[in-house]
């Protein structure tokens, strides 16, 4: 592969950076068509429901699809979802060429490759692969690791503190930090706290930025979870009253409902919960990138 080529591929990881707000479940794709050198179309992954980046790309290209070369950051899906299988409308696109960046491991949809070689198109894979695998860090990882991708967020002074000793800052980072939080939060599918930074800061774990501030076609909350060992959560919390999917990890068996909350019982481990039983259901619930925020 040229030069040429990883310039392409590296517009299309652009594009699936962009959409990288909106997508979950379904992992953040781009594709982009040329004919030689000459962009013809090109499209990221819409909101679930959507088409995906292959058709976006194609209907931006129109006619001149027919014996272009496709760039995509993800093996085209090959099965019957809520979307037509990407494979099947590329060939009917009639592209001559198919750049990919990394093989789908997902067994249901892949197979992509396979069916457009058979087809006759061209077919040339590993193109910014290593980046193509970074950005698709959470999905690969649920998929190949039933687990969650988890990310670690702590902001810490100088003198290596969260806090002030007397617990009254509310914050040690300025406006800007706190913008990137929210972008951080709102590119997870769940974010994350412990019992204790919920007790002292009684935190909403929101995304506070709109659709059009993030850059993206909708505006979503991600999940929020908290883990509390003894259930400790006061009823009162101001997470709890607020709307969206909510997950209470626990080692108790409940004696009654946590607000609207779900709570899951998981195995004890150290003095808290199984961290591994936590991910393993999370996982299972399609989540890919968990965010994880606590003091």
């Amino acid at each position: 592969m040229s030069a040429r080529d990883a310039q392409w591929m590296s517009r299309a990881l652009e594009l699936a950076h962009g959409a990288r707000f909106h997508t979950a479940p379904n992992p953040a794709v781009g594709c982009v068509l040329t004919q030689g050198d000459n962009l013809v179309g090109e499209g990221a992954t819409a909101p679930v429901g959507g088409p995906h980046a292959e058709a976006r790309a194609l209907a931006a290209a129109g006619t001149d699809a027919r014996g272009a070369t496709a760039y995509v950051t993800l093996e085209p899906c090959n099965h019957h979802g809520r979307t037509p299988p990407c494979s099947e409308t590329l060939i009917e696109a009639g592209v001559a060429r198919v750049v990919i960046a990394t093989r789908d491991p997902n067994a249901e949809a892949s197979g992509g490759l396979a069916r457009l070689a058979s087809a006759g198109i061209a077919v040339e894979t590993g193109c910014c692969e290593s980046e193509a695998r970074w950005q698709l860090r959470g999905f690969l990882s649920r998929l190949t690791r039933a687990r969650p991708w988890v990310r670690l967020k702590m902001a810490a002074s100088l003198d290596g503190r969260t806090a002030m000793a007397s617990g009254e800052s509310q914050w040690i980072t300025g406006p800007q930090a706190r913008e990137d939080v929210q972008r951080l939060r709102a590119e997870a599918d769940c974010t994350l706290t412990g019992i204790g930074t919920l007790l002292a800061d009684d935190p909403a774990m929101t995304v506070r930025m709109s659709a059009a501030e993030l850059g993206a076609e909708t505006a979503r909350q991600p999940m929020r979870a908290l883990l509390d060992t003894s259930l400790r959560c006061p009823l009162d919390a101001k997470w709890l009253q607020l709307a969206g999917e909510k997950r209470v990890y626990t080692a108790e068996s409940p004696s009654q409902p946590l607000g609207n909350a779900e709570v899951v019982r998981v195995a004890p481990a150290d003095g808290g919960v199984s961290l591994e039983a936590v991910w393993a259901d999370l996982g299972d619930r399609g989540v890919s990138f968990v965010h994880l925020e606590c003091g």
